[in-house]
């Protein structure tokens, strides 16, 4: 477990080991590679002109690329020796690397990555899975984040209101977000989106959702690095223990679960890793079946068959949420179980409509719709 993984000095050299200390920012190693960016752009720009390269079109890039090179030279080094005396402890000795927001991060750019050769196979441009991203990643963290601070507000706001309240509120430097939260957030910008770009819903669905899986996957080891989200104690063979500076220790002790003086928590079972093989599963599941789908949607309800089974089953083998409503049941279980019930329905729904994958875009009114035929082939009328 390693909330921080590592630390990028600003103002001194990084330490590499054996290969010794090296200048990273300033005159360094990050300028070095600047260059060599600022250089593959002007080759390829110059290809693609057939070398015959205009002023005017490059130096509006060329203002860009010399700002963050200034901001490189001058810039980092400066606000290294700031944080060194003002900076808060995570970020005196340079800038941390939080092992949860890498996972993150990892996961939403293999996600979309994959997302875009679905949807190129399917005629639709990746670039429309770009612009989708940011529909949904900005709702569904505020989701996440919201759902978590209606939860768990007791641990985020202690003491009087003060402006600490709102710095807390946006924190995330050590988690503190709920994944159904962000699958709510996330479904306000998909549908937002689908809306003013006229698209169908389920059509879009079915080549996103082996994706969003994959970042679930992802975001589950960020859970592991961080210490959330973690598990009943257990004495199989490959229970892990969380040390005393992890969040898993300091909310068993704040549960009167720990004592305070102990040097790491009880073995306890990996949940985070099982979370994450649950969501790579699903999302692997789900990537084949799209091959086989006979109508928009069916891979949306084929994830929502399966994942609310194994989340639920997964809260039972979890010990950081007590259960709701006067039950054993947590939070999360209680919507597991109306997310499956909701789909039934669905199913039932998809199972009155004809065997046709209609296109993921929505034909103008004015061209017509044309007829459609099985496979998800388009004919004009």
């Amino acid at each position: 477990m390693r909330q921080v993984l590592v630390q990028i000095p600003l103002d001194r050299p990084w330490d590499l080991g054996p290969l010794g200390k090296v200048p990273g920012f300033g005159f360094g190693v990050v300028l070095f590679v600047w260059i060599l960016i600022g250089a593959g752009y002007l080759y390829l720009r110059g290809r693609k002109s057939g070398w015959k390269l205009k002023l005017s079109d490059e130096f509006l890039p060329f203002v860009n690329w010399l700002a963050v090179a200034l901001a490189i030279v001058f810039g980092a080094p400066l606000l290294g020796s700031y944080l060194r005396s003002h900076g808060s402890e995570n970020f005196r000795e340079g800038i941390p690397i939080f092992g949860y927001g890498l996972m993150l991060f990892i996961g939403f750019s293999l996600a979309v990555f994959r997302a875009t050769i679905r949807a190129e196979r399917e005629g639709l441009p990746s670039d429309v899975i770009w612009d989708l991203a940011v529909w949904l990643f900005i709702p569904g963290i505020v989701g996440a984040r919201l759902y978590y601070l209606i939860q768990y507000g007791n641990r985020v706001f202690t003491g009087p209101p003060s402006l600490d309240w709102l710095i807390a509120a946006v924190s995330l430097s050590q988690g503190g977000i709920v994944l159904y939260g962000g699958l709510l957030g996330g479904a306000i910008g998909y549908f937002s989106f689908c809306y003013f770009r006229g698209i169908r819903p389920l059509a879009l669905a079915d080549i996103i959702v082996p994706s969003v899986f994959i970042g679930i996957g992802f975001g589950r080891i960020g859970c592991f690095l961080n210490g959330c989200c973690y598990g009943a104690m257990t004495s199989l063979p490959w229970a892990v223990q969380f040390p005393r500076e992890s969040a898993t220790f300091a909310s068993m002790v704040e549960k009167k679960l720990l004592d305070a003086s102990a040097v790491c928590t009880p073995p306890l079972h990996p949940t985070q890793i099982y979370s994450a093989i649950d969501g790579f599963v699903i999302a692997a599941i789900t990537a084949w079946y799209f091959r086989y789908r006979r109508r928009n949607g069916e891979v949306l309800a084929v994830a929502l068959l399966i994942y609310p089974i194994t989340r639920f089953c997964m809260e039972l083998l979890r010990a950081d949420e007590g259960g709701q409503f006067s039950t054993s049941l947590t939070t999360a279980q209680w919507v597991s179980i109306a997310l499956f019930v909701v789909n039934l329905g669905f199913m039932y729904y998809l199972s009155t409509r004809p065997a046709v994958r209609e296109p993921v875009t929505i034909p103008p009114a004015s061209t017509g719709i044309g007829s459609l035929v099985p496979n998800g082939q388009h004919r004009s009328a």
